[in-house]
């Protein structure tokens, strides 16, 4: 069994003495892990960090094994590193994807999704509300995304301002009425329009976030979403109050 394509390197852990196994965000073959013989070495260990876009060879003896890799770099995205911010990013956006999405499975439209998001971080000032778009992508890739097209009460597509945590719809501000403080935010970010203001930002972060947990993680078991997001999120609100001048 072998094969080989191009792919974002999501995570990198040791195994054994000198090798490392790698899982990879593939453009045909999804997120597939594989052991990279010798990547503790000076050769191969640079070429090995998470974001990086690398050509892949697999090889195993069975499909269902987990098999062997060999690397080839193609695009690094080192400029993120000199951004505390879009790093944070980056680092969410592997994290979640090695956390949610199911193995040797193909998502070839979040692949492309994800593959201009990386490209964005750290390089376009509006990478953020990108950044944004591309979680609420995510949730539609994996059956949980939200209807905003309407308002779930009255069917006005005007004025949506929440979204309702158990359905994941749009609510006007009028439709909403007394049950406001217990909807979730729906900043015109959501809706593709807006300025892109990192607070606008991190409360669209706040309901994507609702159902990253409540939706995702719960499928998988309830197990905790990766720490990494929060981390980002904390950047990301920082830089809005040092932005604020507060």
């Amino acid at each position: 069994m072998d094969w080989r394509d191009q792919g974002a390197l999501l995570s990198v852990r040791k195994h054994g003495e000198t090798s490392v196994i790698i899982d990879v965000f593939t453009k045909e073959h999804g997120r597939h892990a594989g052991v990279v013989r010798g990547g503790v070495s000076r050769k191969i260990a640079p070429i090995l960090q998470p974001g990086a876009q690398i050509d892949v060879s697999w090889r195993a003896r069975l499909e269902e094994h987990i098999g062997s890799y060999t690397v080839e770099p193609l695009k690094s995205r080192a400029l993120v590193m000199s951004d505390r911010t879009a790093l944070a990013g980056l680092n969410a956006m592997t994290a979640i994807l090695g956390f949610a999405l199911p193995e040797r499975e193909p998502h070839p439209v979040l692949y492309a999704r994800t593959q201009s998001m990386l490209d964005l971080l750290g390089v376009n000032e509006a990478w953020p509300t990108a950044y944004l778009k591309w979680e609420l992508a995510l949730l539609d890739e994996l059956g949980f995304g939200l209807d905003l097209s309407a308002c779930a009460v009255s069917g006005a597509r005007d004025d949506l301002a929440y979204v309702s945590p158990k359905t994941g719809r749009a609510v006007s501000a009028e439709g909403a009425g007394e049950w406001a403080d217990r909807l979730l935010p729906l900043p015109p970010e959501l809706l593709g329009v807006g300025e892109g203001q990192l607070q606008s930002v991190l409360d669209g972060l706040v309901t994507t976030g609702h159902f990253l947990l409540h939706g995702v993680a719960h499928a998988l078991g309830d197990r905790p979403l990766p720490e990494a997001r929060a981390r980002f999120v904390d950047r990301l609100r920082r830089d809005a109050i040092n932005s604020s001048g507060l």
